[in-house]
């Protein structure tokens, strides 16, 4: 592979040209197409097999409802002591409805005063709009109207507020806060090339590649189920690994020129070396990614997906489309005269850096401190509740969230979060009569409001009844409530013959935490697995792949910990932007598990390779440890800064679930970048020591040969030099 990348790094200097002109027309050909097609994103977010979906299927199949129809709930609230059946409130909501009925879209809306959806003292009500179309496809001019019905009644007093299924409030990507993260990379890159022109040569190339794959899925979009935050996920990673990779690749051409190499060379040789991490980086963040598809759930597959489309453009113009940018660069990058070594002081300082002679000085110390910090940070992940944030969990200032509170505050908090109850007879003779037998007792169990009578559907064998919780969905109560009545029905149907399931948004939103809660566990074990597996082969060695999955670990139990710590718990909530407390968003987990997989072993690779090389050409371990964190821990903390910042500006979206995503990825590099990569696991190699390395020789036989950096094509370029990384390390075992 370092052979092919090789020449491809010096064919795309050499025709640098139509290289550019190239990615230029991908890019221009996707826009055109992707801004004609448009999003066609789904809302679905439901598992098949789940008790509630084989419940919403037995529901479909007994009312023949003919699929789901998208609905708005337009919420009132009287202003002051008036009630909505005052003359000029019910003038007031007439107009609303009647000119929410000319949009053709709508297939009917429910009058408040009809169907007597108003709260005891008649200060609060709502109305449904419901669409012809399922809740995904209506579209946003539909939404318009409905926004511009209600903007008359606002204007004379009456609070009106909206809800519903139909989405809102689009989820959009490179908004301000987006510009912000790639501002923040831009002044990390131009510190570390001392050069404005130079910092923008990766921002060029991750853009430019983010802008294709946001397109692909785009159009992506309407021929498969993506779910709308696909978009905001592809995102942060495309342009966060597009810069990091350019980063690397960067890194390396720079010293190919300090080494006195021609530009053309350089490039050539970055390629085939920095390329080719690049390559294993970006793979095993793709597999990580992927690996989304085998957990069985439809809508976190697609997700992983999507973003693994964006990670492998950002590798292809890694590997293409720098360097030709590289061939325009001129002497951009060449290196100035080096200063001559005057004194002993002085060669320590280019050998190695302050913070790598203090680790190894004091390992044990280090260790322990990184490990405990991180431990305790790790506690609040023991009582994670996960859920899936709704209209209670937006910002006041969205119509959503305040209709919902207009909602809690006219019915109770039950009303945001009913639970459909389906009741099916065995027996369809008796069946009435059965299933009044069977849900009697609804009424009466813990947490329940109120339950409406059965409805009957025209065949006769079915009934729908709606229980109202006395808790709002995310409320632990409600979930208790729902598995009870679950747990119940088994002797229900023995006693009645009548079978009682649990369905709506609440119970969904249940079943598919339950299963994605069963999945982590399952989805850790592949992960740090593989991670094990590749390590080996990489590092030949045995101690380094357990360090670095330990270490991984560790990051996931932190990240996690700190995530429940600020959104479920609450603390510093405020400073992040969450109004209230909420469950963790329930695919977050299983999601920060195969991104940060994939982050911290690039990290790992990165940082360790570079011990790996100085170690096998005769280094001592401690030598290793302050060659590896004096070149590649610079770069490793420089591409970790570059991922915080990316990451941390989603943090500021009003969208709760990007907002989520965006606060779990930044912390979790922080956590793995700064304290396991580069405290934790130089402390830990320098306890090691030659143990490090250590690799019995029939293992070392048996596993094929991973080559990372391109260190076997590097000697071999490169006559009369000593071996790099690989056979040096195990002939001194």
């Amino acid at each position: 592979m370092a052979n092919f990348l090789y020449k491809l790094g010096k064919w795309a200097f050499r025709r640098r040209k139509t290289v550019i002109i190239g990615t230029a027309a991908a890019l221009i050909l996707a826009l055109v197409i992707g801004v004609a097609m448009g999003s066609a994103f789904s809302a679905e977010m439901s598992i098949p097999g789940t008790k509630s979906e084989k419940a919403m299927q037995v529901l479909s199949e007994a009312f023949q409802t003919g699929g789901d129809h998208g609905t708005i709930q337009v919420i009132y609230k009287a202003p002051g002591e008036e009630t909505l059946e005052s003359e000029s409130m019910k003038q007031l909501i007439r107009q609303v409805q009647e000119d929410i009925r000319k949009d053709e879209a709508v297939a009917s809306v429910t009058s408040l005063f009809d169907s007597h959806t108003m709260s005891q003292d008649k200060r609060i009500g709502y109305s449904t709009v419901t669409y012809k179309a399922p809740a995904e496809e209506v579209t946003q001019d539909s939404v318009n109207h409905v926004r511009n019905s209600i903007e008359a009644a606002r204007d004379k007093g009456l609070q009106t507020e909206l809800g519903g299924t139909v989405t809102l409030t689009e989820i959009g990507v490179g908004g301000l806060s987006e510009g912000v993260g790639v501002v923040i990379a831009f002044v990390i890159l131009m510190v570390t090339f001392g050069s404005f022109l130079a910092a923008g040569i990766p921002i060029l190339t991750a853009v430019t590649g983010l802008g294709i794959g946001i397109m692909l899925i785009l159009i992506g979009s309407h021929y498969w189920n993506i779910p709308t935050f696909s978009l905001s996920l592809a995102s942060m990673l495309g342009l966060a690994v597009g810069i990091d990779y350019g980063l690397f690749i960067i890194s390396r051409y720079r010293q190919n020129l300090r080494d006195g190499q021609s530009r053309e060379e350089a490039i050539g040789m970055a390629n085939a070396t920095a390329g080719s991490a690049v390559v294993f980086a970006g793979v095993t963040v793709m597999i990580a990614l992927i690996g989304f598809t085998f957990t069985g759930i439809p809508f976190l597959g697609a997700m992983g997906l999507s973003a693994a489309l964006t990670v492998l453009i950002a590798v292809l113009l890694s590997l293409i489309s720098l360097p030709a940018l590289l061939g325009f660069a001129g002497k951009l990058f060449q290196p100035k005269k080096p200063q001559p070594v005057t004194s002993l002081q002085a060669k320590r300082s280019k050998e190695s850096n302050a913070w790598g002679r203090f680790v190894t000085k004091y390992p044990l110390p280090v260790l322990v401190a990184g490990i405990m910090l991180l431990g305790v940070i790790s506690l609040p992940a023991a009582h994670m509740h996960l859920g899936l944030p709704d209209n209670g969990t937006k910002s006041a200032d969205t119509t959503e969230r305040r209709g919902y509170d207009l909602l809690s505050e006219g019915f109770g908090p039950g009303m945001n979060g009913p639970l459909v109850v389906v009741a099916k007879a065995g027996d369809k003779d008796n069946a009435a009569a059965a299933i009044t037998e069977a849900t009697k007792n609804l009424s009466r169990l813990p947490n329940v409001a109120a339950v409406t009578p059965p409805q009957m559907n025209p065949a006769g064998d079915t009934a729908l009844l709606t229980v109202m919780p006395g808790t709002g969905p995310q409320d632990v109560k409600t979930a208790d409530l729902v598995k009870l009545i679950r747990m119940q029905a088994e002797s229900i149907q023995a006693q009645t013959n009548v079978e009682l399931m649990v369905t709506g948004s609440t119970a969904v939103n249940i079943d598919i935490s339950d299963m994605l809660n069963s999945a982590l566990p399952k989805f850790a074990i592949f992960i740090v697995g593989l991670a094990f597996i590749l390590l080996t082969m990489v590092f030949r060695s045995i101690l380094i792949p357990i360090k670095a999955v330990l270490g991984y670990l560790l990051t996931l139990t932190a990240t996690l910990g700190f995530v429940v710590f600020v959104v479920q718990d609450g603390h510093m909530a405020g400073f992040f932007g969450i109004s209230d407390p909420a469950p963790v968003l329930n695919f977050l987990p299983v999601l920060v598990a195969g991104i940060l997989f994939g982050l911290a072993m690039d990290y790992e690779v990165f940082l360790v390779s570079g011990m790996r090389e100085k170690y096998a050409q005769g280094g001592s371990p401690r030598g290793a440890i302050w060659h590896g964190m004096k070149t590649s821990g610079s770069i490793v903390l420089a591409a970790g800064l570059i991922m915080i910042s990316v990451f941390a500006s989603f943090i500021f979206d009003e969208d709760t679930i990007v907002k989520s995503m965006g606060l779990a990825l930044a912390f979790g590099v922080l956590f793995d970048a700064l304290i396991v990569r580069l405290t934790i696991v130089p402390a830990a190699m320098a306890l090691m020591g030659k143990s490090a390395w250590y690799m019995p020789q029939w293992l070392n036989r048996l596993l094929p040969r991973i080559d990372v950096e391109g260190e076997d094509f590097h000697k071999e370029s490169r006559p009369g030099k000593k071996e790099s990384i690989g056979i040096p390390a195990i002939k001194r075992q």
